[in-house]
Order: structure tokens, then sequence, then C-alpha cells
């Protein structure tokens, strides 16, 4: 690849990148403006009430409580009343009008009060999960110094970048875009979007993402990704995406919570009406039904679901795994069985070179060429080609210092191979079965060998004479057996390996990682069939695949995830998750955290269940004191938001990629 250079911008000319913004202050949430001024107006009453103060001095101050805690969910409530929807909300205003009603002015303005605060803390989780991924995108620098085709350069916003444009990091910046390094060496921390605690070393070839910070070199990077399509974009994207959507879990109790509001102000009026009837005295059976109606609304029940599942989509999405909604986060824990594809699923993706077999009498002095010199004369004829299995050996060459001889008269023919003149002879490197001549046994031998252990052969020939083999293939993901045995363990049983590559060539590999069902030699419809039959077996299934033949399989399944990197756009359109940086061990992770979400969502319902039932029993039993019914009402929705926000802390990442829980 080639490099720009270029004059470093003069002393005072540099535009430094914008600071990140910090989260979201809470009191730029209206919820807890409200909240706050519903409790300094509390405090300010309650001394003048509990020293006998006169009432016109603490009464207008009880009443601005009620006012500034109790408008907004009192409206929210009016507004589902008007759509024939009973809003626990509004409950909760009424119970509080109805204490201050028979005289407990106090206890109904310390329910407002608490009440208020616990929407406002329910706010600022809602705030700070989406804070810890969307800050991410606040972390790319508003301005990158483009490189103009002259040799001058530019200072643009980021935003304005394009594919294609090459952009100068200096020491010290942020990345402005995704892209791959042209030119320059450096160290870049990129724990914001990897969570490596270390620097990562960059070189030409290297990918680096936007909102990295660069070291102490300077680095000449090509955008390879539109701003809107970045890592950080794309994960704000589909958590705002998910921060919309419902989980069945919550759909349910959503349901559910209408019918018991509904059965709650039934029996609220039956609290109230059966002890009048039996003699009691209106004071105390309203404040009765008003504390019953308290502590039985089903506010902590309502935020079991959704908190636990964004906290993990929001973790996840730091991650580098893309769940496109809280409902592919719950199933994502529910799998049973899972579907791998091979060629850029298990593998790569990307051909490399495993073999070198020289043959016998193939040097100019009779006693054959080494490994390394039929590497660099294959390389010297193949360095002009762009063909993948080209690039492979070029690649494999540079990897090994090979010095490269220049190539002339290069000429390439579809499904051949390449011709060119290195060092005064003709050589031809490709297809044993187009190149090799009459009687080279020996070559198809080696050739035959290689395809026989699942490598694609190419032949070297020297002025007509084979000269050696090489073996190719797309080589196997580090993470792919432990990948494998991970999910086995998730569910019971190793996964299935789906592939339209040939028997030989899948059983291989399958072998390598562990998988012992290898369904290989199918079409996409092959592929969506086999998962449409587990499914109606009732199978949960889990596909993970990269390619366009991938994605009526990715469709048809319980859920889909794509390989991100190399996925084509039709599977990761398709797909219910993205794994963005092809991280194949991110996978069980992610199931790992989706499972640990739903056991948080059982967690939750049963303290809201115990809280709901104890403060009942004790109010119908015995006298629950209002002020006590409120603290654990509300404590109670309060414990449940704060248990569900676990999931956004760095250890629970941690600990479900080693395989353990929270």
């Amino acid at each position: 690849m080639t490099s720009t250079l270029t004059t470093p911008a003069p002393p005072g000319e540099h535009t430094p990148a914008a600071a990140p913004r910090g989260r979201t202050r809470i009191l730029a949430l209206p919820e807890a403006r409200w909240a706050l001024a519903a409790l300094t107006l509390f405090l300010a009453a309650l001394p003048l009430y509990l020293l006998d103060a006169p009432a016109w001095l603490w009464g207008p101050l009880f009443a601005a409580v009620y006012a500034t805690g109790g408008w907004e969910p009192g409206w929210e409530g009016l507004k589902a009343l008007r759509d024939k929807t009973l809003d626990v909300d509004l409950l909760m205003v009424v119970a509080a009008l109805g204490a201050a009603a028979v005289g407990q002015v106090l206890d109904g303005a310390l329910l407002i009060v608490i009440f208020a605060t616990s929407g406002a803390l329910e706010a600022v989780a809602t705030a700070r999960t989406a804070d810890s991924v969307r800050g991410l995108l606040d972390l790319a620098p508003a301005t990158a110094t483009r490189l103009l085709p002259g040799g001058g350069e530019e200072t643009v916003p980021a935003a304005e970048l394009a594919v294609g444009d090459t952009v100068l990091v200096r020491p010290g910046e942020r990345i402005g875009a995704d892209g791959t390094v042209l030119a320059g060496e450096s160290e870049v921390d990129q724990a914001t979007i990897t969570g490596e605690p270390l620097p990562a070393a960059k070189q030409p070839g290297d990918e680096v993402f936007a909102g990295t910070v660069n070291g102490t070199g300077a680095l000449t990077v090509r955008v390879a990704r539109d701003p809107s399509q970045t890592v950080i974009a794309k994960i704000v994207a589909m958590v705002e995406e998910a921060s919309e959507t419902k989980a069945p879990t919550q759909l349910f109790i959503e349901k559910v919570e209408q019918r018991y509001s509904v059965g709650m102000v039934i029996a609220t009026l039956a609290v109230f009406a059966v002890p009048l009837a039996l003699g009691d005295d209106l004071r105390s059976a309203l404040l009765r039904a008003m504390t019953f109606m308290i502590v039985a609304s089903p506010c902590a029940v309502v935020l079991s679901t959704m908190p636990p599942l964004l906290s993990a989509i929001a973790n996840a999405g730091r991650h580098g795994v893309l769940a496109k909604s809280a409902v592919v986060m719950e199933r994502l824990g529910q799998t049973d069985l899972v579907a791998l594809d091979k060629t850029g699923t298990l593998t790569e993706g990307a051909p490399h070179l495993t073999d070198l077999r020289p043959l016998p009498g193939s040097g100019l002095t009779g006693s054959g060429l080494t490994g390394d010199g039929l590497l660099a004369l294959a390389a010297a004829a193949e360095h002009p080609s762009e063909h993948p299995l080209a690039r492979a050996v070029v690649d494999a060459a540079r990897e090994r210092g090979l010095p490269l001889a220049a190539a002339s008269g290069f000429a390439s023919a579809p499904g051949r191979g390449v011709s060119a003149t290195v060092g005064g002879h003709a050589v031809q490197v490709g297809s044993p079965g187009r190149l090799l001549p009459d009687g080279a046994e020996q070559a198809r031998a080696a050739a035959g060998e290689l395809e026989d252990a699942g490598r694609t052969a190419v032949v070297v020939l020297r002025d007509g004479t084979p000269v050696g083999v090489l073996g190719i293939t797309d080589r196997l993901r580090p993470d792919a057996a432990a990948t494998v045995a991970a999910l086995t363990e998730l569910t019971g049983r190793p996964p299935v390996l789906l592939t339209g590559d040939n028997e030989r060539a899948a059983r291989r590999l399958a072998a390598e990682v562990g998988v012992t069902d290898v369904r290989a030699g199918l079409l996409p419809q092959d592929k969506a069939a086999a998962v449409q039959a587990w499914e109606r077996q009732g199978r949960k299934v889990l596909v993970v695949g990269d390619g366009v033949n991938d994605a009526p399989a990715l469709a048809a399944a319980h859920c889909g995830v794509a390989m991100g990197e190399a996925g084509s756009d039709l599977a990761l359109e398709t797909a219910d998750a993205v794994v963005v940086r092809d991280e194949l061990a991110t996978v069980p992770a992610v199931v790992r955290l989706s499972r640990r979400a739903r056991r948080l969502v059982v967690q939750n319902l049963a303290v809201a269940g115990v809280f709901i039932a104890v403060l009942v029993a004790w109010d119908l039993i015995g006298t629950l004191p209002l002020p006590l019914g409120v603290a654990g009402h509300e404590g109670s929705t309060v414990i449940v938001a704060l248990n569900g926000m676990r999931l956004l802390r760095e250890t629970a990442w941690r600990n479900t990629l080693a395989g353990g829980a929270e």
C-alpha cells in the first residue's frame, strides 16, 4: 500500500479532539428536578408541622409538595385513563390525596415525595443505561485531519468524512473514523471499544476504530466506514432501537398489570366498605383502604423485567455484540440447540498458506528449492494479482520477511492461474488440473495428498517444470474449539455444523473443534429446512452465520447471530444480533449474560411479590402505618431497579466471558 506524506501543521493550528461528554446530570432530568422540588418543600414544611405552627404556614408548603411531586404522574395517569387504561401512577396520587382527605396530610406528602423520588431513580437508571453506550459516540473527535491528493491537509468535521478518505492521526489524538492503517506504527488505546486493558500495536493493514486514542506514533488511516456506520454508531442505534421494544415477559406483565390494577381497585373498595359496614369509623376505614392501595400496587413487578434486559444489551453492546431488541436478549438465554456455519464463522473466511511442498530436483542446481525459495518464487509471480489465493501466498511471504523479485509480463487466466517472468524464468502458479503437464506424477501425488487433507492445492512451474505445490486453506478461528465446548456446556449437546462445503472438508474441520453432527453440501433452503424441523420439535435454535446463504436459516431460527466483520448485508439485516468484531467466543458469553438477566428478572419478581404479600397481609390482619407501607412499597421498587442495573458492571461481562456467574 502507498502512504501519503504530508507536512505537519504549524504550531497552533492543531485542533484538539473535543472532550467526551460525561454521564447525564441528574438535574438534567425533569423527574429529578420535580422530585428535588417536592423533597425541598417537604423538608421546609415538616418542622413547622411537627412544632404545631399555624396551618397557614405549613399548609401551602404541603400543597406545593402534592403539586410538584404528583402533577406529572397524575397527568400521565389521566391520559392513560382516557385510553381506558388504569395506570399505577394515578393510583398512587389518588392514595396520597385520600390520605390528605382524612387528615393524614403529612403521610400523603411523604408518599408523594417517596413516589417522586422513586420515579426519579428509575429515570436516572434508564439514563445511565443509555449513557453507558451512547456515551461512546461522544468519544469520537469533532474534527479530523483529512489528507488531500496534492499532498496538503485540511481540518474537517469528523461527521463529513467519507469512505475512501485518508486521515492523519497525530500522537495523542482520538481516531476520527473506523478504518485501516495505511502507514505508520503506533499503539492505540481501544479499551472503549474492545475492553482490552493494554494498548494494541497498530501497523499498516490493521483496523482501527473511531473514538480510540492514538499513542506516540503518527498513523495514516483510510476511512472504511461512513461515520453513521461506525462500530460506535451501530451500538448507539441498536441500543436505542432495543430500548423501544418490549420483551415477551414485559408484555405479559403489562397485560397482567391491567387486570391486577382493576382487581386492586375493587379490593380497595372492599377493604374500605366491609370494615365500615361492620362499624369501623370512616377515617380508620379510609386510611386502611388507602394503605392497601399503596402496598398492593404492582410498581415493583412492572419494573422487574426491562432494567436487567436493557442493562444486558448495553453491556453486550460495549463488548461488540449488538442485540437488536430486548426480545432478542431474552431469547438468547432460551437457546437449547446451536447451529453453526463453517466458512466465515468457525473459520476466518480468508485463505491462508498452510503447506509448502518443494519437489526434488526443482532447484537450478538440481538439488531442489527450499520451502522459502518456493514461496518467494510463487509470491513474486502472484504479487500483482488480487485473487484471494494469491493474496494468501504474498501475505505468507511477507510474514516470513522474504524478498520478492520483480516480475514482468504478468498475465492472469480465470480458472487457470497466473504467469509472469521472474528472474529471467517463466513462472506459472495455479490449478494442478490445468497447469500440470503429462508425466508430472510426483506433483500430482503431492497435490492429491493436500486435497485429501482438505487443502486447496496450488502448483508452481518454472520454465514448464513443476517445482513445488502449495497448500492453502481457510484457517480455523483460534477460539473456535473453546466456543464449541462452551456452547456444548450451555445447551447440553454439541452444536450442529450446517455448511454448503463438501463433506470431506466439513468433517475434517468438525473433528478439530469437537462437532459430531455435520450437515454438509447444503443449499440455503436446506439450512432453513433443518432449522425449521428442529423448531417444530420444540427446540430453541440459535443459528450463527455470516453469508447470504445463511440468511434463510437466520430468519427461521428462534434467534440468529451474524458475524459482523465479514458478514453479508443480508445476513446482518436478517440476524437478531451481530458480533461486530467477529469474536466467536462472545456468542456463548452473551447467552450466559442473557440467562443472567433472566435470573435477575425472576429475582426481581420474587422480591416484588414478597414485599406485596407481606405488606398486604400486615394491612389486612393488623394495622400497617401509612408511612411504613409507603416506605416498603417504594423501597421494593428501588431494590428491583438497582438489582437490574447490576448487569451494567464490567465484571458482569468478564464473568460471563470466563464462563462463570456474576
